[in-house]
């Protein structure tokens, strides 16, 4: 599904990626975990071809991305913030996202789901964080592409849209689907992933399941063994 071999990434002097290999194979929910300035933006970033790495090469869906952009009809993704045009009214955003992308969508259950109904003829600037990430929400999952990027996609959200949230990925899962997720938020991380792939200062430190990461901690719980991680490569 994402074969990364060998990426470099560094802005000016600061290196953010540092040769890093990874492979994503198809169907499953992987979190890219680490801790600030760890590259797990500028990795996403890198698969989704809006930064250019200095070295190496990304494969997505058996293609090469390098001087093509064709690939990215078939991901669907979530930004960590969403600058929505403010003057827009959200039912003139879904409209426009489709009218790029094509209308093959299921946004009208979408908008059910997460109860956005009283707010499609608001503008986007007079919107809260929360409802505004619905509104995000609703525009990454409306196609039915292979592979899903989510960037902290838990934001802003309240009690009972993360339950929903969840629920989603779980149904995209399994239709199959290929999720990627950063988030800071452990509990989520926990309870949705298959694997994690942990980012420490541009490397990949670890790679595998959650109860794998335990013993190799040799710690009881996750959170426990993202602590350890990060004070042993810390001291």
């Amino acid at each position: 599904m994402v074969t990364i071999q060998n990426l470099h990434k560094k802005f000016n002097k600061n290196v953010v990626l540092s040769g890093v290999n990874l492979d994503i194979n198809a169907g499953g929910i992987f979190a890219v975990l680490g801790p600030n300035g760890s590259g797990k933006t500028t990795l996403i970033k890198s698969i989704l071809g809006m930064v250019i790495p200095n070295e190496g090469n990304i494969n997505v869906l058996g293609n090469n991305i390098k001087n093509n952009s064709n690939y990215r009809s078939q991901i669907d993704y979530l930004p960590q913030i969403a600058n929505f045009p403010s003057n827009l009214k959200v039912k003139e955003l879904i409209k426009m996202i489709k009218d790029l992308r094509g209308n093959h969508t299921k946004e009208s259950d979408l908008i059910k789901l997460f109860k956005l109904d009283p707010f499609l003829d608001k503008k986007l600037g007079n919107l809260s964080g929360g409802t505004k990430q619905k509104v995000n929400i609703v525009l990454t999952f409306m196609f039915d592409s292979p592979l899903i990027i989510l960037d902290e996609p838990t934001t802003g959200l309240d009690p009972i849209s993360l339950i929903r949230l969840k629920e989603l990925i779980q149904k995209e899962k399994d239709k199959g689907k290929t999720i990627l997720i950063t988030s800071h938020i452990m509990s989520f991380v926990e309870e949705v992933s298959d694997e994690i792939v942990f980012l420490l200062e541009g490397k990949i430190y670890f790679k595998g399941s959650i109860s794998d990461l335990k013993i190799k901690t040799n710690q009881p719980d996750f959170e426990h063994a993202i602590a350890s991680i990060l004070t042993n490569n810390h001291a």
